[in-house]
């Protein structure tokens, strides 16, 4: 199987698993907020949010693991992936270990990050079972990775997914049956448990060599590299948690509990876009690192970075439009209530953090793919900081939109100049002008876009909420895409992956 082949396999599995992961997800939270109310969802924001920042304690090793994975991968030295693995289950078990250790640690410590503890049963227990369902996946994940690695990803997609659905529907009959929100995190826990073990039963079937017990130690030098990786990763775990993993906590404590419910209804629609999104990138990884691996010249490298680069502004820039113009009309009638939404500039600056983040895609790809985690170790840092000084002091001053305004800052001023930089210099050997004048291109043409874009949808004034959603998400639906085709239609990149869909739809015509 060719690496394109690899990644359109991969990519296929993901979009339908995350389609159907979607669904379900919107349905079980129609369901929780029919049975629990608005408290039940900043909590279970908020604990999210609280185990996102114990999981410091996996220390970069899950993306050390998979740049040492490449190489030994695309040579066939099993002995070296068995050293690999054995090493990586030691680090896992003492990382899952230590996540739940932390977790206990941190329950007397919890309800500082409330504005005010709500009146909810069996609160501490509830937390613990968070902890618990963070912790246990940490036992298995090694052997998830090295199917991921080996250009596998659909296996583990299939019991990710498959796993996820069970578990919402026992979720959302145990919400009707109880109404118990102990119960129900409860159900959380026993489906991670089930998917791991099978996922590992999968991975020995692929893999018989990993129950071989005649393992050779790891050698030094590359033990070296994975030990250099981890330290320089650890900084960017702190960076990204900071930006990206504290907004309920900071909503909760400085703005309300009951803000943070409403944020988590568009956190929950913008974490679904990320995860059908990222599976492009994820798709792609395996096959990014293989031929960074294979492959001294890094012309077919620097190549197939702007071809993915283009897709990922097309992706992105589509998305923005959509959620800005589609937010709070969606949100009131899939929760069949307009008090669960924010004023338009907060929805703006929520679709903002979006794009920004999704733009970096392509950039952290390949530097992930590379191994270049090194050279950039300390942006992390300094975005963190940037990023938690604005969000305080502007949360003050615009409330919850303060703090997304933080993000942005953040981002704009340390990430987006950092990240390519880094890339081009340490992995192309080649200068990032043509990046970042594309860059400035794509981020202008998306804005403008978005504006026509909104001001269309302005014009809809039909008074039945649904036709009016439909009839805005037609025109979201044509416009970016007719400007995008006008403007990038000729494009070595739009004609390459229009090559590549009629490439598949023959294949598929073929078969048939």
């Amino acid at each position: 199987m060719t690496r394109t082949q690899a990644s359109l396999k991969n990519l296929t599995a993901a979009f339908i698993g995350q389609g159907l992961g979607i669904l379900i997800s919107f349905i079980a939270r129609r369901v929780f907020i029919e049975c629990l109310d608005e408290q039940y969802l900043g909590i279970n924001g908020l604990f999210s949010n609280i185990l996102s920042v114990l999981s410091l304690a996996e220390l970069g090793v899950g993306t050390a693991m998979t740049f040492a994975l490449y190489k030994p991968l695309a040579n066939g030295d099993i002995p070296v992936i068995k050293s690999l693995m054995r090493f990586y289950k030691r680090a896992y078990n003492g990382i899952g270990c230590g996540i739940l250790a932390l977790a206990v640690l941190f329950v007397p410590i919890y309800p500082m990050f409330m504005d005010e503890v709500p009146d909810i049963p069996h609160l501490t227990a509830i937390y613990l079972l968070y902890a618990a369902n963070t912790g246990v996946s940490y036992f298995f994940t090694y052997k998830r990775t090295l199917i991921i690695c080996d250009q596998k990803r659909y296996i583990a997609t299939y019991y990710r997914y498959g796993f996820y659905l069970a578990m919402n529907i026992a979720q959302i009959i145990m919400l009707y049956a109880t109404r118990d929100f102990l119960l129900f995190t409860a159900v959380q826990l026993v489906f991670t448990v089930l998917e791991n073990i099978a996922v590992s039963m999968a991975a020995d079937k692929l893999y018989p060599y990993l129950k071989e017990k005649d393992v050779l130690p790891l050698p030094a030098e590359l033990f070296e590299d994975i030990k250099k990786n981890i330290r320089a990763m650890l900084m960017h775990k702190i960076g990204g948690i900071v930006v990206l993993s504290t907004d309920n906590i900071l909503i909760s404590k400085l703005v309300g509990l009951a803000s943070a419910g409403i944020y988590s209804n568009y956190y929950l629609i913008t974490s679904a876009l990320e995860k059908v999104i990222a599976q492009f990138f994820v798709s792609i990884s395996a096959g990014v690192g293989n031929l960074n691996a294979e492959d001294g010249d890094k012309t077919k490298l620097s190549e197939s970075f702007y071809r993915v680069f283009f897709m990922n502004f097309w992706i992105m820039g589509f998305c923005f439009a959509c959620l800005v113009c589609l937010f709070n009309p969606f949100i009131c009638i899939w929760l069949r209530t307009d008090s669960l939404v924010f004023g338009m500039g907060t929805v703006v600056l929520i679709s903002a953090v979006f794009f920004l983040t999704g733009i970096r895609k392509t950039c952290l790809t390949y530097r992930e793919a590379a191994g270049a985690f090194y050279y950039d170790r300390y942006k992390p840092i300094v975005e963190a900081a940037v990023n938690l000084v604005t969000s305080v002091l502007l949360a003050r001053v615009m409330g919850a939109a303060g703090i997304f305004m933080g993000t942005v800052i953040s981002t704009v001023t340390v990430c987006i100049w950092v990240e390519p930089y880094v890339l081009f210099k340490y992995v192309f050997k080649a200068s990032p002008k043509k990046y970042f004048g594309r860059l400035i291109m794509y981020t202008a043409v998306t804005a403008v876009t978005c504006g026509v874009t909104y001001f269309l949808c302005s014009l809809i004034t039909l008074s039945a909420p649904i036709a009016a959603f439909i009839a805005k998400a037609a025109v979201c639906a044509t416009v970016p895409n007719l400007i995008f085709l006008v403007l990038f239609g000729r494009t070595d990149e739009f004609g390459y992956f229009f090559g590549l869909v009629k490439k598949i739809i023959r294949g598929i015509l073929n078969k048939n």
